[in-house]
């Protein structure tokens, strides 16, 4: 059952008829005093609540019968519905444990969606399954993993995916976001619609709307012909918004007008278009501390992430390597015509312990790069170390201890026994790889006092 509580009884008719031509058990109530009474006795699907009861438009009365109603069920979908929308009562209803906000007058379709969305959500369980189980019930083929934090993510995807809940995936670069957003889409119902991908970083703010909303001719020089505009491309399917950490301000705002009213219009046209579309965004950035320091909109952050997917990095889940490489030697197998390729146990095991900040894109590359330069089929660790230590390092994405964590001089240390175990006591390497002398890294191993067996260079 559905409960409406709204002190204007237009809005309840109009909400009663609209839901019940869908199918939905719906009662509606117009004070905050019955309100409660029947959210204790008959323990509603979805609440749909008016944030305004009397003249007074701030929107307390509703945050306050909010916070009551969470006290007594923490469970239920709440929808806030108000005329005096804000920036300022959205966030601060979402904050309050509401799980989505809507503006009057609103869009049918927009509203029934939303609901739709929250009841598919609250019905689906969380399970524990095995990867073959996960794929006999879902379309995961291009997906590799086997690790337990893995398998919780596939569970998730596999319940959300035949929802239109809007999904915020975060997660290092090349831990693989874009395959996630491939494996919601291909596991919902929009599977036959378009699939459309945006870097939202190679996007420049000046062509932001026109990219995104698409252009008439004569919008502004060059526009010589009309533009579709992805958000229209993407029409009865999914968008995927990657790098959404990298918008500007202004972009943001006009971004977070279409997420929410699912309405946009074409640069260059005053016709407002609507679009049916599920969004699915990506990060590696921190929305959280960019929404600390005024860089990213909160209102924003709240319409994109009725569900976040974390993804962790390679490191995190070290198993999952050896799979991964015997994929990729599969692959490359045919792609190079070498049907012998495979790698020694204890390549494998050295693997295993990589950091890999590239995460999966960078255990690619080192895979490819080591099969096209070694001639031999049985790939060793001397074969891989030799081209990782020509892998660019990615500047100004050091992951650094806390301040007050170690000294200087703990840190000096800790590198250069790094380094020295990493280069099997190699001084000239070891020394190269510090940004030091031979003679400096002498002084620095008799002053810390690190014990070794110098190798032959």
């Amino acid at each position: 059952m559905i409960l409406i509580i709204d002190d204007d009884i237009a809005v309840r008719a109009s909400l009663l008829l609209l839901l019940k031509d869908e199918g939905y058990d719906v009662l509606d109530c117009a004070d905050p005093v019955d309100a409660i009474q029947i959210v204790k006795k008959t323990e509603p699907e979805l609440i749909i609540l008016d944030l305004n009861f009397s003249n007074d438009t701030s929107g307390k009365e509703g945050m306050q019968l909010l916070d009551k109603i969470r006290q007594l069920n923490t469970t239920v979908p709440v929808i806030l519905i108000t005329g005096w929308a804000s920036i300022e009562l959205a966030v601060q209803g979402m904050k309050n444990g509401a799980n989505d906000f809507i503006n009057k007058p609103w869009n049918n379709d927009h509203l029934l969606q939303s609901v739709k969305t929250l009841l598919d959500l609250k019905e689906k369980k969380a399970g524990h399954h095995t990867r073959k189980q996960l794929d006999k019930a879902y379309n995961f083929q291009h997906i590799i993993g086997e690790d337990p934090k893995m398998l919780n993510i596939l569970e998730i995807v596999g319940r959300v995916a035949d929802t239109d809940a809007s999904i915020l995936i975060m997660g290092e670069s090349g831990t693989g976001k874009e395959l996630i957003a491939e494996a919601v889409h291909q596991n919902s119902p929009r599977r036959n619609k378009p699939f459309i991908k945006v870097n939202l970083g190679g996007i420049s703010t000046s062509l932001f709307e026109s990219e995104m909303f698409g252009h008439v001719r004569g919008a502004f020089t060059d526009a010589r012909f009309d533009r579709v505009g992805r958000f229209e491309m993407a029409n009865k399917g999914t968008i995927f918004l990657d790098e959404l950490g990298e918008l500007d301000a202004g972009s943001q705002v006009k971004l977070l007008r279409v997420l929410q009213d699912r309405t946009f219009e074409v640069l260059g046209s005053s016709r407002t278009k609507s679009v049916d579309v599920r969004v699915v965004c990506a990060t590696n950035k921190n929305l959280d501390e960019m929404v600390s320091r005024a860089t990213f909109r909160e209102d924003l952050l709240y319409r994109i992430n009725l569900i976040t997917i974390y993804l962790p990095p390679l490191r995190e889940r070290a198993k999952d390597i050896p799979l991964l490489v015997n994929f990729f030697i599969s692959n490359l197998k045919e792609i190079y015509n070498r049907p012998k390729l495979s790698v020694t146990g204890s390549a494998m095991k050295w693997l295993q312990q990589l950091q890999l900040p590239g995460n999966i894109r960078q255990l690619k590359n080192l895979v490819e790069r080591t099969i096209l330069v070694t001639k031999k089929d049985e790939l060793d660790i001397e074969d891989f170390r030799s081209q990782l230590e020509l892998s660019p390092v990615k500047k100004g994405n050091i992951q650094l201890p806390g301040i007050g964590a170690l000294t200087l001089e703990q840190m000096e240390v800790e590198m250069i026994k790094r380094a020295m175990e990493y280069h099997k006591n190699k001084i000239s390497r070891a020394a190269a790889s510090l940004g030091l002398t031979r003679s400096a890294l002498y002084r620095r191993l008799d002053k810390y006092q690190i014990a070794y067996d110098e190798a032959e260079d």
